[in-house]
């Protein structure tokens, strides 16, 4: 459904840092810095981008916005948060785990990077 999702970051270096880590526990290989000091992982289901923002001003994260990640299990998902953590993240909602919501039954994981950004691990069980 996606191409592509891009943040922004005032600090690549941090956030090289904590994405390596954290994409990492879900196999994802780390990211490669472009030319234009853009950092890019990439997926066959797509493609993550971090960029200082093109015109200058400060980035922030959008609120009410969430990133997610597509996780094999709840083991994967675990493995996406404590690597986030160890590598400068913020766990925030309610700790991992399952819940149930319109969709089904779900496990989550969330977090904030280190730019403010939500993201969240999340793996969707057979039914």
């Amino acid at each position: 459904m996606f191409s592509h999702v891009m943040v922004g970051t005032d600090d690549i270096d941090a956030s090289k840092a904590f994405y390596d880590a954290a994409l990492g526990a879900l196999g994802i290989k780390p990211g490669r810095v472009d030319p234009m000091g853009r950092v890019m992982y990439m997926h066959p289901a797509g493609l993550f981008l971090l960029s200082k923002p093109i015109d200058g001003a400060p980035a922030c994260h959008a609120n009410g916005g969430t990133i997610g990640f597509a996780a094999d299990s709840p083991e994967a998902a675990d493995a996406w948060h404590a690597a986030g953590l160890a590598a400068g993240g913020t766990a925030i909602e309610d700790a991992p785990g399952f819940r149930t919501a319109a969709f089904g039954k779900l496990y989550l994981a969330y977090l904030r990077d280190p730019a403010g950004n939500k993201i969240c691990a999340m793996h969707r069980p057979a039914a």
